[in-house]
């Protein structure tokens, strides 16, 4: 028997008939990313139940020598949960593992498995009268672990923070199948490095996440979406400065849309409408929010400053929503750029961030500089203004090759984007992560001496390189 047929079936007897499957076309689904850029090979995929299994089944491939792929929902925007094409290394599913383990409403903490999807986290809370503070386009199948080792954003940054700051504890099974378990929050804990800061955003490469305690919040009690038309990306950023001042707290989300892609979406969903009856160059959605405390008072703040927006010149045209059902509708637009920019055609995407208050400067510097030098291209840039957050599209021209465009083209393009966003002080990955996708980028633009430090982290916590290998470092 072979070292490959003694592994196969020492972890089968382990993880049972229902955690592991070697059947390539079970689960071939599992092996090309949610963009269908990139598609893998597998040895097998397990599917442990319980932090037990997981950490059996990691001791177990470090004995034979098997790397390991850890993936959540397969959402991903950056190839970081694929394997590559050797078909060697095992993929390792969180999806069984997600019980919720405690639900502490008075302290507003939950402790959870990693696959517990996000969606069905939302909803856990809402049924307490509480909610946990993030939200993305992929809500109903990201994962607890895969938001955590991404570090995931979305568009409640502004308020919130990301993943770092809604995670106050955190279980994972390091390379050597020991399990790092501090899922007890401490409101002050001073014994040395914050581990579980190491391990958010580390996108596999140290440890799996097993389990969490979250941070939650008190449920929303009322809500206002507004849609403001502008003309320009400086003006937008006037109107955050005017709004942080009015709302203070209450401002959840300030995101900015220009007029391309408004136009994409509604031919995108034939059912949408424009919240606004002329067109502008630039829109902006803002959320307003208010707890129980501050419900009555929320359409007078949101008019008044709306108000003196107006009075200050600082927006041409606004709609504030009047239901909930408006307020999704707005909301709606907004997460459906992504998909309906892919249906115009094939483009690269960059997420990539710069210092808030440069944002403005540096779209409107970017744009030209990338359809000058690549002619028939078209660039779009929208995102999360209040935190410097840009997720930059570059069309390819119409009717070109798409394997070809991003072997050749697409691919210099985003080298000539990061260039360019490295220039300005900011960052290759905003929230998305590394993966492959940017891999070699990040080796090529990277601080020399942070890179160093994270192949030494690497070393130390992974010395066979066994945890999702060919990922970020």
């Amino acid at each position: 028997m072979t070292n490959k047929e003694t592994f196969l079936g020492e972890a089968a007897r382990l993880l049972g008939p229902k955690g592991f499957e070697t059947d390539p076309a079970e689960f071939a689904p599992w092996l090309t990313d949610w963009r269908g850029r990139f598609t893998g090979r597998a040895l097998a995929l397990a599917s442990p139940q319980n932090t037990r299994e997981v950490a059996e089944l990691v001791r177990l491939c470090a004995r034979h020598g098997v790397s390991i792929v850890p993936q959540g929902g397969n959402s991903g925007m950056v190839g970081g949960a694929t394997p590559d094409s050797s078909g060697n290394a095992l993929l390792l599913s969180l999806r069984r593992m997600k019980a919720v383990r405690d639900l502490d409403v008075t302290n507003r903490k939950v402790t959870c498995e990693a696959g517990l999807v996000l969606h069905n986290l939302h909803e856990l809370a809402a049924g307490q009268g509480l909610r946990f503070p993030l939200t993305l386009g992929g809500k109903g199948s990201a994962t607890v672990g895969g938001l955590i080792s991404t570090n995931a954003g979305g568009s409640q940054v502004l308020r919130h923070g990301s993943m770092r700051a809604l995670v106050l504890g955190l279980e994972a099974v390091l390379a050597d199948g020991s399990v790092f378990s501090m899922l007890t929050p401490l409101k002050k804990d001073n014994r040395g490095f914050d581990l579980k800061q190491l391990l958010i955003g580390s996108e596999g490469t140290l440890g799996i996440v097993t389990a969490a305690t979250l941070k939650l919040s008190p449920a929303i009690a009322d809500r206002k979406v507004i849609w403001v038309g502008l003309p320009s990306l400086k003006a937008a950023r006037t109107l955050l400065l005017h709004c942080q001042d009015h709302a203070g707290p209450q401002l959840e989300g300030f995101e900015v849309i220009p007029q391309h892609c408004l136009d994409s979406v509604l031919q995108y969903l034939p059912d949408a409408r424009a919240p606004l009856v002329e067109a502008h160059a630039w829109h902006a959605l803002i959320e307003v929010i208010a707890d129980a405390g501050q419900a009555t008072a929320l359409d007078a703040l949101c008019e008044g400053m709306m108000t003196a927006a107006f009075e200050g010149g600082l927006v041409e045209d606004a709609a504030i929503s009047a239901s909930e059902a408006q307020a999704e509708a707005m909301w709606l637009l907004r997460e459906s750029i992504a998909p309906a920019e892919r249906a115009k055609g094939t483009a690269v995407q960059h997420d990539i961030s710069v210092a808030v208050e440069k944002m403005p400067e540096f779209v409107e510097a970017i744009i030209p500089a990338i359809e000058a030098a690549w002619s028939g291209s078209r660039a779009v840039a929208f995102g999360h203004l209040g935190d410097g957050n840009v997720h930059f599209h570059v069309l390819a021209p119409v009717g070109v090759d798409e394997a070809a465009w991003h072997a050749g083209d697409g691919k210099a393009i985003s080298s000539q984007v990061y260039d360019l966003v490295v220039a300005w002080g900011g960052s290759i990955s905003a929230e998305h992560g590394i993966g492959q996708l940017k891999r070699d980028e990040l080796r090529r633009l990277g601080d020399p001496v942070a890179l160093a430090m994270m192949a030494r982290v690497k070393q130390a916590l992974d010395p066979a390189g066994l945890l999702n290998p060919g990922k970020l470092t």
